[in-house]
């Protein structure tokens, strides 16, 4: 039987990412710049609002400086 979070992908992703962002010192503006994103966009990502695109994903996590498995991986 899978155990089933009550929150959803899209929020646990968003948690993983804002931590990870966090912890590497860097803001919303700055993960946004780095990944050619816009700000908004990041932040509407971060509060778990938008379903993120594989490109993008990709985007962030060349960003983060980290692989995308892992972070997908760290919203388990």
């Amino acid at each position: 039987m899978v155990h089933v979070s009550s929150s959803t992908a899209r929020e646990r992703f968003a948690r993983a990412m804002r931590t990870l962002r966090q912890t590497k010192g860097l803001s919303q503006e700055d993960l946004a710049e780095r990944a050619g994103l816009h700000r908004n966009y990041i932040g509407s990502v971060e509060r778990g609002e938008r379903n993120v695109g594989i490109d993008n994903l990709e985007r962030i996590a060349q960003a983060l400086e980290t692989e995308l498995i892992d972070l997908i991986g760290r919203s388990d």
